[in-house]
């Protein structure tokens, strides 16, 4: 049987990683699961996403080589999914990862089944959060918190965290 891609999806400061950490610790002896760590142009944040950092000539090659399962840019930053992750699925395994909400057609397109964990918070709360994690300028926050969120597309189960 195939395994679930498990796409947590939300505007930045919603909470996803802290709902994917929690996730992990409590499914961390459940082999039915992963939870891959993605590929960013970002270098690491001791408080933030547990990532591994590239540099861009990285992800494009991994990009224009199938490195990725997945992969996208947003916010000046790139991002990926390692390609390993379709084994994963192949064998059965649930994959749990954030993404963006540009990719969600696409991961539905080439990786069903997918389930999309919806984040949301109170605008006041993402200010807040942005602000606190102190990564970009209050110029960038804004763009951030500005920009139109990509639609979840129809047809794809959803579930929603407030």
């Amino acid at each position: 049987m195939r395994g679930r891609l498990i796409l947590v999806v939300g505007p930045s400061g919603a909470g996803k990683d802290t709902l994917i950490q929690g996730a992990r610790r409590t499914l961390a002896a459940d082999s039915r699961f992963a939870f891959p760590r993605r590929r960013i142009t970002r270098p690491p944040d001791p408080n933030g996403e547990n990532h591994v950092e590239i540099s861009e000539g990285e992800y494009e090659a991994m990009a224009e080589t199938g490195g990725y399962c997945l992969h996208w840019r947003a916010h000046g930053l790139c991002y990926g999914l390692p390609a390993a992750i379709a084994d994963d699925l192949a064998n059965g395994v649930n994959v749990v990862a954030n993404v963006s909400r540009a990719v969600v057609s696409e991961a539905r397109r080439r990786l069903d089944p997918v389930h999309v964990i919806q984040v949301e918070a109170s605008p006041e709360l993402l200010v807040q959060r942005l602000a606190t994690r102190g990564r970009e300028s209050t110029v960038e926050q804004r763009l951030r918190l500005d920009r139109e969120a990509a639609l979840i597309p129809e047809g794809i189960g959803a579930t929603r965290f407030v």
